[in-house]
C-alpha cells in the first residue's frame, strides 16, 4: 500500500495529524500491510480466545458477562480483508472488569489521566505512591494490558503498561482472553472510525464518558495474530515519520520566523530613505519566501506601521508648516478648553532629554509626550456600575480586545449612573480606547459611532486634539514604539497595569499635519495589500488542504 505525497499531506494546515489518522485507518482495515495466506486466520484466534474465556469462567477465575447481540450484516464500519473477522470488544476482552486496590507500596506506580498525551498515547510521567500519595480508588493493571481513557475519549489517550501499577477508575485497563498483540488494540481504539464511535456514544456535557456497555457492544477488526505484530511496526515506523516530518515543520517554522525577523529588521534599522530603499530591494528579492506565512504578513504590516511613525514611509515637504508650530497650537487649544471648564488643567510634562529619544527624526518633526498631543487622557468611571434592564452600553476590554467596538452582550448601566460620570471620561466619536490591563493590554480602538456609552477603569479614553490627525494617532498607538514602552511601564503580575500616568508620559513622534495625512493614505493603502496577500495566502492553504485530503480520501479507497 502506497501513502500519498508525504511532503503535500505535511505542509498543508493540519497535514501531518490527518497523516496520522491515515495511518491509522489504514492499518485497521489491513490496507497497510499485505496479508499472508499462510497466517492463521483470525476465525480461529477467535476459537482460542473463547475456549480461554470459558476455561476462565468454569474455574472461578472470570465472571461470565451479559451476553452480546450478534454482529448484524450491516452493521460493520468497512469491509475486512480475508482471513479478519469482526467481533465486539466485551466478547474477547475483560473490559469493565477491574479489580481495586487499597494499600500501595512506594514504589507502585500510580497513573492518572494527565500523564498520557492525547492522541499520540505517550507516557509523559511516570509517578510512584511516594510522589504521588493518591487517596482514591484506583483500578490495578498489568505489564500488557490496555489502558483505556474513557473520560473525554476524544482526547484519545490509550496506553499500553510496560510494568504492573494502578491507575485512577476514569483509565480502564483490560486484556484479551488467549494471545494478542497489546499494541494493536491501542492502535484500533485509537482510530479514526473508533473515536467516531465513541464520540456518538459519549454521556454527560462537561465531563464526557464512554460508558461501560457501549464500550463492550464496540466493533472491533480483528486481524491474524501474525499481522497483528506486523501492522504495530509499520505503524511505528511511519509514526517516526511523522515525527520527524513534525520537527522539521516546526524547525522550519522557528527558522522562517528568524529570517523574517531578521530582514524586516533590516528595514527599520534604515536611518534614511535612500537605506531604506537599499534594505527594500533585499526583502523584496524574498518575498515570495517570507510572506508564504500569515505571521509573516503580520510582521511586514507591523514593520509598516514602524517605518510609517519613524518618517521614512512617505517624503517631507520642507513647504510643510513643522511639528512644533503644530504642537503650540494643541497647546492653545487645551488652554482655552481649561479655561472653559470643560477639561482639568494638566500637570506639566517633563522635557524630553536627547538620551531619551529612542531614534532621530526627519526635519520638520517633534518628539512629544502622549499628553501634548491629546485634549484628554484619562481611564473609565471608578466606580462599580449598576446593572440594569435598559440603560447606556457599559463596555468592557472583551468588547475591544478584537480591534472594534462590539456591543454584543455588553451590560447596561441606568441613564443616571451615565450622567453622573464627568464629561471627559465618557467617550465621544472621534476617541480612541486603549486597553490598560491584562493579556490584551495596548489595543487601540477608534470610536466611530455616535451611540452613548461608557467604558470600565481598564480602558483608557483618549481624547485627541481636533490640530492632529485622528488616523495617525490610531497608527501611533498601534505601532511597536509605543506597545515597548507600554510594556516596559507594566506593574502587577496577576493583572498587568499600564498606568495612566505613565501612559501620558509615553514619547510620541509627530510628524507635521500634512505629512500625517499622507502617511494615513499611504499605510491605508499598504494594509489594504496586506490583507489581499492574507486571502490569497487564505485561498491557496485551502486548495493545499483540499489536495492533501483528497489525496488521503483517495488512498482509504483503496
Amino acid at each position: 500500500m502506497l501513502l500519498p505525497n508525504l511532503d503535500l499531506l505535511a505542509t498543508a494546515p493540519g497535514g501531518v495529524a490527518r497523516l496520522r489518522e491515515l495511518i491509522l485507518t489504514l492499518a485497521v482495515q489491513g490496507k497497510l500491510v499485505p496479508q499472508d495466506p499462510a497466517d492463521e486466520p483470525a476465525s480461529v484466534l477467535l476459537q482460542k480466545i473463547r475456549a480461554e474465556k470459558d476455561r476462565l469462567i468454569a474455574k472461578g477465575k472470570s465472571k461470565r458477562d451479559k451476553p452480546l447481540a450478534k454482529i448484524a450484516e450491516g452493521e460493520q464500519p468497512f469491509e475486512l480483508p480475508q482471513g479478519w473477522e469482526w467481533v465486539r470488544l466485551g466478547e474477547i476482552t475483560n473490559y469493565g472488569t477491574t479489580t481495586k486496590v487499597e494499600r500501595l507500596q512506594p514504589d507502585t506506580w500510580v497513573l492518572d489521566m494527565e500523564d498520557i498525551e492525547k492522541s499520540s498515547g505517550r507516557l509523559l510521567q511516570r509517578l510512584r505512591f511516594a510522589e504521588r500519595p493518591a487517596l482514591s480508588d484506583k483500578n490495578c493493571f498489568f505489564a500488557g494490558d490496555v489502558l483505556y481513557g474513557k473520560l473525554r475519549p476524544y482526547l484519545n489517550k490509550v496506553l499500553v503498561a510496560d510494568e504492573d501499577g494502578v491507575c485512577t477508575t476514569e483509565i480502564i485497563p483490560f486484556h484479551c482472553y488467549g494471545d494478542y498483540v497489546p499494541q494493536y488494540f491501542r492502535l484500533v481504539l485509537s482510530s479514526p472510525f473508533f473515536l467516531e464511535y465513541v464520540n456518538a456514544r459519549s454521556y454527560g456535557m462537561k465531563m464526557p464518558r464512554l460508558g461501560t456497555e457501549d464500550a463492550r457492544k464496540s466493533l472491533i477488526p480483528l486481524s491474524p495474530l501474525a499481522e497483528q505484530s506486523r501492522i504495530v511496526t509499520r505503524v511505528e515506523e511511519l509514526m517516526r515519520l511523522c515525527d520527524a516530518l513534525e520537527t522539521k515543520g516546526q524547525l522550519e517554522a522557528a527558522q522562517h520566523a528568524q529570517l523574517v525577523s531578521t530582514l524586516l529588521g533590516t528595514l527599520t534599522a534604515s536611518t534614511t530613505p535612500e537605506d531604506l530603499a537599499d534594505h527594500w530591494q533585499r526583502v523584496a528579492q524574498h518575498f515570495d519566501l517570507l510572506l508564504d506565512r500569515p505571521e509573516a504578513i503580520d510582521a511586514l504590516e507591523q514593520t509598516l506601521v514602524q517605518l510609517a511613525v519613524r518618517g521614512l514611509l512617505v517624503p517631507q515637504d520642507p513647504a510643510d508648516e513643522p511639528a512644533s508650530t503644530l504642537l503650540a497650537r494643541i497647546r492653545a487649544e487645551k488652554d482655552r478648553l481649561i479655561v472653559e471648564g470643560r477639561i482639568k488643567r494638566d500637570k506639566p510634562l517633563p522635557p524630553i532629554a536627547k538620551d531619551e529619544q529612542p531614534f532621530g527624526l526627519p526635519t520638520g518633526w517633534e518628539w512629544a509626550r502622549l499628553d501634548s498631543i491629546f485634549q484628554v487622557i484619562t481611564d473609565g468611571d471608578h466606580l462599580p456600575p449598576p446593572v440594569s434592564e435598559a440603560g447606556i452600553a457599559f463596555l468592557t476590554i472583551g468588547n475591544i480586545s478584537s480591534g472594534v467596538l462590539n456591543f454584543d452582550g455588553c451590560r447596561l448601566v441606568p441613564q443616571d449612573y451615565f450622567d453622573d460620570i464627568a464629561e471627559y471620561r465618557r467617550p465621544a466619536k472621534g476617541d480612541i480606547l486603549y486597553t490598560v490591563v491584562g493579556a490584551s493590554y495596548g489595543r487601540a480602538v477608534v470610536v466611530e459611532t455616535d451611540r452613548s456609552f461608557c467604558v470600565q477603569r481598564h480602558i483608557g479614553i483618549l481624547k485627541p486634539s481636533v490640530q492632529v490627525n485622528l488616523q495617525y494617532l490610531a497608527t501611533l498607538l498601534g505601532s511597536q514604539l509605543i506597545y515597548e514602552q507600554a510594556t516596559r511601564s507594566l506593574t502587577g503580575t496577576a493583572q498587568p497595569t499600564v498606568g495612566i500616568r505613565p501612559l501620558r508620559n509615553f514619547l510620541a513622534p509627530l510628524p507635521p499635519l500634512a505629512e500625517q495625512s499622507r502617511i494615513v493614505t499611504r499605510i491605508t493603502a499598504l494594509r489594504r495589500l496586506c490583507a489581499d496577500l492574507r486571502q490569497r495566502l487564505k485561498a491557496a492553504q485551502v486548495i493545499q488542504s483540499h489536495l492533501a485530503q483528497a489525496l488521503v480520501e483517495s488512498s482509504n479507497c483503496l
